[in-house]
């Protein structure tokens, strides 16, 4: 397929918006669970990208209720962001959507990744590339005007382009935490990640004003719990300051000091907004070494981070590039040094790794329970599109490529779910079902009743400590699906949509209307 890439370049031209005309902006999910944990933030940073001449945006997220297809008319517009997880529902969406007469126009890091695809399968008429913060605007003009290109490259916009996003459009009682992007961008490489790629390694951080001001905006609405929705938190190492000391490289030491600045800033600025908030972000364990920023995290009240562990062993860091993380008992120091600062550690896991060995499920567990992890995730190896590893996976398939229906287990996206492979690389020394259910056992070991009830003391009182259960059974029922038959997967998504309604209940706060934003 010929495709046409262009800028964005922004027009003064007059429009003239049909009578009726509405923009829909999806994020497709295959479950819904009637209420959400986090705001899926690109829906209402593009419904603040929609010029005013064309109302607001209709809104519908998938994991909190299915789409109505009856709320699409034809000569609407509709904006489907995916991802690899959700591409398929997405398509599936585009398609109905099509099929009733309207525009559809795909974004997100799949759509970034294979536009193509987005246009033959889903029924897009467009695809828009990188960020859409600027470029979305543009497209809905061109739409308009009859001169859509089939592909926009929004690229990677200065921070100072990154918009807030359009909170007022959110449903009532729907989130249990809200989120606010404060950088884009990793300076990390690791194999099983494309962000670094996607989103690039220079950090693209924004100034504390504009975050500030949105994270009032939320308080304001009765959001206490905030995600503070970055690829990378602390975008900046001492170890990153050290190297360009011993490189005499003044310019590079200026700009990374100005990002390290403005991140204490930030952290200064957050512990001023009222003390029942609380941040959650994402972090590289680097800062275990930094606790001058943690300390900073912790009179900010970001009390809890993912931190992307991976494995357990020198051997599995190296696989994944990532040996810049301690291993052994080194690793569980630096686990506990979160806690001892005041943050709580999501750990992540990945099994199935070339290192891994039957041995490996029950060590990761035990380690975990010992560095006193207050969370973790566990999940099975997964190529995703635009990391290393895919890359290598797809040119092994190359040679004798696997097909599922005749699809390429490499687009294994596009093959339905109950016929998907649950493992996608073939592991030396272990099946796929091997690792599969040593991974299901890891969840239930962690979240069992008893090793919920153990952590839970890290809340002070009772009533805390029951929530904290409750939202423990929750998180597990939302991502413990490790290769669950179809009928267990109806039965976990029921049970988590029980447990959903009465956990939002824990995160609400009393509406904060006059709220000023400290100086």
């Amino acid at each position: 397929m010929n495709l046409t890439h262009i800028g964005i370049a922004p027009s003064s031209a007059p429009i003239t918006i049909p009578a009726g005309m509405r923009v829909h902006l999806i994020n497709p999910s295959d479950m819904s669970f009637g209420t959400a944990v986090i705001t899926p933030r690109w829906l209402y940073v593009l419904a603040a990208a929609t010029p005013k001449a064309f109302g607001d945006a209709v809104i519908c997220d998938e994991t909190l209720e299915q789409l109505l297809p009856e709320t699409i008319h034809a000569g609407d517009i509709v904006g489907i962001g995916i991802h690899t997880g959700n591409a398929l529902r997405g398509y599936e969406v585009g398609n109905l959507a099509k099929a009733l007469g309207a525009t559809v126009i795909y974004g997100g890091i799949h759509a970034t990744l294979y536009p193509e695809e987005a246009l033959e399968r889903g029924g897009a008429s467009a695809v828009v590339k990188g960020d859409g913060d600027v470029a979305w605007g543009e497209v809905l003009t061109d739409c308009v005007r009859g001169s859509l290109n089939p592909v926009y490259d929004g690229g990677r916009i200065e921070a100072d382009q990154f918009l807030a996003a359009r909170w007022d459009l959110m449903p009532d009682a729907s989130y249990m935490w809200a989120s606010v992007q404060t950088v884009r961008g990793c300076a990390k490489h690791c194999s099983f990640c494309s962000v670094w790629r996607t989103d690039g390694q220079k950090p693209r951080q924004r100034a504390s004003d504009g975050v500030i001001e949105e994270i009032v905006a939320l308080r304001r609405k009765g959001f206490r719990f905030i995600a503070l929705a970055d690829d990378n938190f602390y975008p900046v190492t001492k170890t990153d300051l050290r190297l360009a000391e011993q490189q005499g490289n003044a310019e590079r030491i200026a700009t990374l000091t100005g990002i390290r600045n403005e991140r204490f800033v930030l952290m200064e600025r957050l512990s001023q907004l009222p003390k029942d908030m609380i941040f959650f972000t994402q972090i590289t364990m680097e800062a275990a070494e930094d606790l001058e920023f943690l300390d900073a995290m912790k009179k900010a009240n970001i009390k809890g981070a993912l931190v992307g562990v991976e494995a357990v062993t020198a051997e599995g860091l190296k696989a994944v590039f990532k040996d810049f993380n301690y291993s052994g008992d080194g690793l569980v120091k630096q686990l506990k040094t979160f806690r001892e600062h005041g943050v709580h550690v999501l750990g992540s896991f990945i099994f199935g790794l070339p290192t891994d060995k039957p041995d490996t499920f029950d060590a990761t567990v035990a380690l975990a329970k010992q560095a006193d992890v207050t969370f973790a995730q566990f999940v099975m190896m997964t190529p995703f599109p635009g990391t290393v590893d895919f890359q290598k996976w797809e040119k092994a398939q190359s040679v004798d490529p696997q097909m599922v229906d005749g699809v390429p287990i490499t687009r294994y996206w596009l093959i339905p779910s109950q016929k998907r492979p649950k493992m996608m690389t073939p592991h030396e020394s272990m099946s796929s079902d091997e690792i599969r259910e040593r991974t299901q056992a890891v969840w239930d070991q962690f979240y069992d009743w008893s090793a919920i009830w153990h952590r839970s003391r890290c809340v002070p009182n009772i009533k805390g400590r029951l929530a904290f259960v409750l939202i423990s059974r929750l998180y597990r029922q939302m991502y413990a699906k490790t290769g669950i038959s179809t009928d267990s997967a109806r039965k976990a998504n029921w049970i988590a949509r029980a447990i959903a309604k009465p956990c939002r209940l824990l995160f609400q706060a009393k509406p904060m209307p006059e709220l000023q934003v400290p100086a």
